[in-house]
């Protein structure tokens, strides 16, 4: 009796475990247990920091699990409320929100939220819904409603300012534009005009922005002041040769000249001690990251959830690039994390929730070619 109300239990819960994509979960697996490593390297003098993303870790697979037991269609649905929440709390940062480091991004109400996160995946789902519903009917003035969509919350996004999350949340919303049907020539177009805006651009950037720039440009401008940093950053990858000092033998880490080394920087501390080599190797784990995402966007059996999927696989893409980037001296610094890699709970829920949808959208889109496939046997038959 009590084999068969086993049996019978798991019966009911299996279905709620069965939308795992196995093939993103190892990957993303991969990539926290290097994350955890490196953690582990750049803060051992600092207690606590592996235990945190550990429990930061189960709250991003049980935020992943919710998502993943969430029906594409139950996204459709909530695409607009939660567009216009994450629009509404960003309008209450800008009016109330607490003040931390120069950068106006939290609101506190015995917790802190940051809702440019929650943006993060808002802004793709409502690009998704607003191109599904103009599917067959797209005109000009679609596109134009569609930028407005995207500028509302990026604007206010950069007003706080955060420069970095703003670009990940253009990274997004342009990629649903692109897939929705816009040309190539017009997104050069596009293109070309933001690179002619760039003189008005800087006029109104802020005086911490226009140093990021210029550091870019010439580190050793200011070497021990504002190109101290990201110069020993460099000097961190490139000590590291083809196979790296070793695991917890980084002397720029443990020295404590890499800056914010256990979130936005952690990638040069994991060069140090792991080489060209160990960079190739996660790059391959990011591509074939990417690859799963895009195989599944192109998979997927509805227009929104191909949109939906390629914007959060771009979002991926856009956090590895300009993160590698901006470590390497080869894009401003900007507050991006390295996903599954650096230390923090708010990216990492965010990035579990999108993993999620992706693994939401890869169990329907099987399950509606399996019951494709049946019907049309059953006709043969």
């Amino acid at each position: 009796m009590r084999v068969q109300d086993g049996r019978s239990l798991w019966t009911r819960v299996r279905p709620y475990f069965t939308v795992f994509d196995a093939q993103l979960a190892i990957i993303m697996l991969m990539l926290l247990s290097v994350g955890l490593v490196t953690l582990y390297s750049a803060g051992i003098a600092i207690p606590g920091k592996v235990t945190d993303q550990l429990r930061n870790i189960c709250m991003a697979f049980l935020v992943m699990w919710v998502a993943a037991n969430t029906p594409p269609q139950m996204m459709m649905r909530i695409a607009v409320p939660a567009y216009a929440l994450g629009v509404a709390l960003l309008v209450a940062v800008a009016l109330v929100g607490t003040i931390k480091g120069g950068s106006r991004r939290w609101l506190t109400y015995g917790v802190q939220v940051q809702p440019s996160e929650f943006m993060k995946i808002a802004m793709p789902l409502m690009m998704a819904w607003f191109f599904q519903r103009q599917q067959g009917q797209l005109r000009w003035h679609s596109y134009l409603i569609a930028a407005l969509l995207l500028a509302i919350p990026v604007g206010l996004i950069a007003r706080q300012p955060d420069l970095g999350t703003a670009m990940l949340v253009v990274a997004a919303g342009a990629c649903v534009i692109f897939l929705g049907g816009l040309s190539w020539k017009a997104m050069a177009a596009l293109g070309a005009t933001a690179c002619a805006g760039l003189p008005a651009l800087w006029a109104v950037m802020h005086d911490y922005q226009r140093d990021r720039v210029l550091t870019l440009i010439d580190p050793y401008h200011d070497p021990l002041g504002k190109g101290f940093h990201i110069i020993q950053s460099m000097i961190a990858i490139g000590s590291g040769g083809m196979s790296g000092k070793g695991w917890t033998h980084g002397t720029q880490a443990h020295l404590e000249f890499i800056p914010e080394r256990t979130t936005d920087f952690i990638f040069a501390v994991f060069s140090e001690e792991f080489g060209l080599a160990g960079n190739l190797v996660l790059l391959v784990l990011y591509l074939l990251l990417i690859v799963r995402g895009l195989n599944i966007a192109v998979n997927a059996s509805t227009f929104f959830t191909r949109l939906l999927a390629g914007s959060i696989t771009m979002i991926y893409f856009t956090y590895a690039f300009v993160n590698m980037g901006m470590v390497s001296g080869i894009v401003p610094v900007v507050g991006v994390p390295l996903p599954f890699m650096s230390y923090g709970g708010t990216a990492l829920m965010t990035l579990g929730l999108g993993a999620g949808i992706l693994m939401s959208i890869q169990h329907h889109s099987r399950g509606v070619r399996g019951g494709a496939s049946t019907r049309a046997w059953g006709a043969a038959a």
